[in-house]
Parts: C-alpha cells; structure tokens; sequence
C-alpha cells in the first residue's frame, strides 16, 4: 500500500472554467491527470489531495470533479484548498465516496503514520488585516486540532497536508513551522504554488521535516510517491 500525493487539480468538469487560460501545459490536464494515476497507483494506494480540488461553487457542481476522483484507483485523502468554496459540511462530504475522506480536525490512519492536515493560510509578515490574522489563527488550531486528534489514537508518526506552503524560499510561516516541529512532524506536503513561481518552492529536509510541492502542473500531472 504506497502512499502518493498531487494537489491542486482545479477540475472544471460540470463548469466553465477550463484552466488552459492559464496557459497550454493545462490543456485538458485532467485527462493526463488520470493516465497518470491509473498508470502508477493501484487500488489499495492512498492518495493524498492537498486543496484546490474543484472551481464548482456549490457541492452539486463539485459532484462531478469528486466522482471523477472517485473514478480513479486507491483511496483519497483531501485537505481543503483556497479555492475549494464547495466545502460545506464536513459530515455531508465524508458521506459521499466510501473511498474518499476529506480531513479537518481529524486524521486518516496509514499504516504506522497519520495523515494530518489543514489548509493553512498566508504569511502574515506583509499584512495586519484583520481577516487574514483571524483565518491564520483558525488555521493553526485546527493543524494542532487535527493533530491531537492523531495523539489520542495512539499515533506517533505524522505525516501532514497543507495547501500553503509553510516554508518557502522567501518566507517561512513560522507559527504553523513551530506547530510542526512541536509535533515532531516527518513529512509536510503542501500545493498553492504553480509553475510559473515553482523556483520559491521548498523540496527536501529543513530543520528535520521534509517538505514536498505537489501542485500538479510543477510535478508533471503525475501523482509523486511519498512513501
């Protein structure tokens, strides 16, 4: 059972919203999306989703992105992305794909680790907005919610999901990286940074946690094994 990860699919399949404005590599990506996947990932793999899943604003228009996922092989673990509006109960979604589990406050068990995880937010080095300082502090709680909630099942190994990046080569988030370390966290996979910034993204081991970028189009629309 090998672990994998990719984030930030923007599907657009009930919606008008085809990412290829943004440029040619996105040209009907979610078809190399899934010759990829069904290629490389077997169905007792688990797939971790690291945000930005779906444009749909609403869960009905977000049904056909998810049932596309749903389509393809092994279970799928989703942390909510910025541009994931259609999140609405946490419950409702979790009812929908036996093989599908979307994480806030909680954790999915895999093999000896838990996979953790929230969205995260931006850096608030460069803003005293007040929004965003009430987003960041939510946000940590429910890393360090997500994360205790792994504890008390009896977990001592964490791998955890991110949409923001948490470190990168121009800025370090450094309540959500204290988090991190206070948890002893092994591995951090994050999204939110596409191809034309990929050259700030953090690939490798800082201060004993390694860092994984799995935005889809830097990793080719391929799904990277991380374990």
């Amino acid at each position: 059972m090998a672990l994998y990860a990719i984030s930030d699919l923007h599907l657009s399949l009930s919606t008008d919203k085809p990412m290829d404005v943004f440029g040619e590599l996105w040209r009907e990506h979610h078809l190399k999306i899934k010759e990829n996947w069904q290629q490389n990932i077997n169905e007792d793999d688990v797939v971790l989703i690291a945000g930005d899943i779906s444009w749909a604003m609403k869960l009905e228009e977000a049904y056909k992105d998810l049932e596309f996922i749903h389509s393809l092989n092994g279970k799928k673990v989703f942390i909510k992305g910025n541009h994931d509006y259609w999140w609405t109960s946490i419950t409702k979604i979790n009812s929908l794909f036996e093989d599908m589990y979307f994480i806030q406050n909680t954790h999915f068990p895999y093999n000896e680790y838990a996979i953790c995880g929230t969205r995260g937010w931006i850096n608030l080095e460069n803003t005293d907005d007040e929004h965003d300082i009430k987003v960041h502090k939510r946000e940590l709680l429910r890393l360090k919610m997500s994360l205790d909630s792994a504890k008390k099942a009896g977990y001592e190994k964490f791998i955890v999901m991110m949409h923001y990046p948490p470190v990168t080569k121009i800025a370090v988030n450094q309540e959500f990286v204290d988090v991190l370390k206070e948890y002893r966290v092994e591995k951090v996979v994050y999204g939110h940074i596409h191809y034309d910034a990929r050259y700030i993204c953090e690939n490798g081991i800082i201060d004993g946690i390694e860092y994984i970028c799995t935005s889809c189009d830097i990793i080719d629309f391929n799904p990277i094994r991380i374990l």
